[in-house]
């Protein structure tokens, strides 16, 4: 084999691998609903069955009524009667099972895929588009949600059907059982060309859904800097430009997908053609009744319309499988490490007095990028604000990412220690519920004021809510609200300027009573007098908090016990004055 020839047959094994393995995880949802599909299987097994069965009553039907069989006229007639109306019986039950089915498949993939983005590791996260991850959180599980429950009972029927059709045709005439056939290696001929086209094309509509998606949503959520900049004209120009390749591409693909149908549809015509002519010659010949010709015809519909609905399934589940392996790729992003979350706990419960956190000889460096430190130290403990200074984009936000355990050291040591116990603990996903977090920008949520507090604490009362608003100075502007606590916050702070969105930020971190407060820039729209105020009140609120704290700021480290400057790759400890003097000369940037 030429090299050309070994790379092809490799990637038509690694597609093959693929499709199985999208394959099993979509059984692998089925096997859990396996009694309820066997319920809806088992209608429509029912609802076949007896449409066979009637189709072969009404052959003694018409025998009877053109005098070639005039017995148990009445006895047909009613039992024609009794199986449609039960065949619409249970395809009534079979929708309402499928409905439940599909609702429930749906609403537990959904959560499955959420809790494994919300629990994914954040580097290995960053690679998706928040965009690009809800088109699979909804695009691709509805799709999934609704092939999980019907491919396996509806391949088991329309293959009953099948039989069943060709068996009673075979049964009254052996030579049209095998014309009817004929559909069969067309459809199989015609599957094997159009397949592969068939998955890519999905592939392909797939990724573009999500560009569109991605691009509509970073449109809207920078509605306003669009519009500041005068750009609004220039987003709505491309995105028609993205509508004209979306529209070129689905009827790209609405083209094949009809050539297909029609390929399909000629074929089943032309073999229901040759069917009809021969069971005509066998009417002329006096071999057949009419009431077996109607037969002939309807057994012959049924052959066909069994192939087409099989040959139909291979679409959708080539759409299922090409959804699954969008959902896969999420799905098993490796997880945050949590096995630490009891000791977190304990630690927690264990010291009252507060929680010290050291950085020792840290090194950090993101996947792919240079390195941010390199034998980096800090020390803060209770009782103590910690000023960090640095350049933008210096680290300070990577400094609240590895406290936060969001990312890990490379090297060095970073860890938790008890101020009652002494105890320690390295820091990770594990140890968030030591800190509370203030970042930058605006990160109040849609709703009322007390319902962005009680994000921390849903049990916190009134007298709760106010006291921290008290402690971040956000108590007298709430207050002057006429709905108070229940004043509503709109989309992205709406309602609110940006220093009392602030405030309301640190309100809500002080609510989570963590042993640890980290803010990152969370005071940079508060006036000097506001800011000694809130800093002041943090921990006047709580003696034993251990708080530190981002800043470009001079003003700032007049409230701080000790100041870090990260520069170069290092945090190193220097003097106040030495870190206001450099803030005022604006080395700080």
């Amino acid at each position: 084999m030429n090299t050309a020839g070994k790379i092809r047959g490799k990637l038509n094994r690694e597609k093959t691998g693929a499709f199985l393995s999208e394959m099993r995880w979509l059984a692998g949802y089925s096997w859990k609903y396996r009694l309820r599909m066997v319920w809806y299987a088992l209608c429509g097994l029912i609802s076949t069955g007896l449409g066979l069965a009637g189709s072969v009553i009404s052959k003694h039907i018409i025998d009877a009524v053109t005098g070639a069989d005039s017995g148990g006229l009445v006895l047909a007639v009613a039992f024609y009667v009794f199986s449609q109306v039960t065949s619409i019986a249970m395809n009534a039950a079979g929708s309402r099972i499928s409905a439940k089915i599909s609702i429930d498949v749906e609403q537990e993939i959904r959560a499955d895929v959420y809790d494994k983005v919300m629990n994914a590791d954040w580097q290995a996260m960053t690679r998706f588009h928040s965009g690009d991850i809800i088109t699979r959180v909804e695009g691709d599980v509805g799709t999934v949600s609704g092939t999980v429950l019907t491919w396996l009972p509806n391949l088991v029927t329309r293959l009953i059907q099948l039989a069943g059709a060709f068996f009673i045709i075979f049964r009254y005439d052996r030579m049209l059982a095998v014309l009817a056939l004929l559909t069969a290696p067309i459809s199989l001929l015609l599957s094997r060309v159009v397949l592969p086209r068939m998955k890519r094309y999905n592939e392909e509509m797939r990724q573009m859904n999500a560009e569109m998606m991605v691009f509509k949503e970073e449109s809207f959520h920078n509605l306003e800097s669009l519009k500041s900049l005068g750009l609004t004209r220039a987003y709505g120009e491309k995105f028609r430009s993205v509508q004209k390749k979306y529209r070129t591409m689905r009827l790209d693909y609405n083209a094949f997908t009809i050539l297909t149908q029609a390929l399909m549809s000629g074929a089943a015509m032309l073999v229901g053609l040759v069917c009809f002519i021969w069971g005509v010659y066998r009417l002329w010949s006096g071999a057949i009744t009419y009431g077996t010709m109607t037969l002939f015809l309807q057994m012959a519909s049924q052959l066909s319309s069994s192939f087409s609905v099989l040959a139909g399934m291979v679409p959708g589940m080539i759409q299922a499988a090409t959804a699954a392996g969008r959902i896969i790729a999420v799905t098993e992003l490796p997880e945050e490490k949590n096995e630490d979350r009891e000791a977190s706990e304990e630690l927690l419960h264990e010291n009252p007095d507060g929680m010290a956190v050291f950085m020792r000889g840290v090194t950090f460096r993101y996947a792919g990028g240079g390195t941010v430190f390199e034998q980096a130290d800090l020390e803060a403990r209770p009782g103590r604000i910690i000023g960090v200074i640095g350049p933008s984009g210096g680290g300070k936000t990577t400094l609240m990412r590895l406290l936060l355990g969001i990312v890990a050291p490379e090297k060095g040591e970073l860890y938790a220690e008890g101020a009652t116990t002494g105890g320690r603990l390295t820091v990770s996903a594990s140890t968030r519920n030591l800190f509370s977090y203030v970042p930058q920008g605006n990160t109040m949520l849609t709703g009322t004021v007390a319902e962005n507090l009680r994000v921390m604490d849903g049990k916190a009362d009134e007298g709760r809510l106010i006291e921290v608003l008290r402690r971040a100075g956000a108590y007298d502007f709430v207050a002057a609200k006429p709905e108070g606590l229940d004043a509503k916050v709109r989309e992205r702070g709406g309602g609110f300027s940006e220093g009392q969105i602030q405030r309301l930020a640190i309100a809500r971190a002080l609510l989570s009573d963590a042993p640890v407060l980290l803010l990152d820039e969370a005071t940079s729209a508060l006036d000097p007098e506001t800011e000694r105020l809130v800093l002041a009140g943090i921990l006047g609120f709580d003696r034993t908090k251990t708080v530190i704290v981002t800043t470009h700021r001079p003003s700032v480290l007049g409230s701080c016990d000790a100041v870090y400057r990260i520069a170069d790759g290092t945090i190193r400890e220097i003097a106040r004055e030495e870190a206001v003097r450099l803030m005022e000369g604006q080395e700080e940037k």
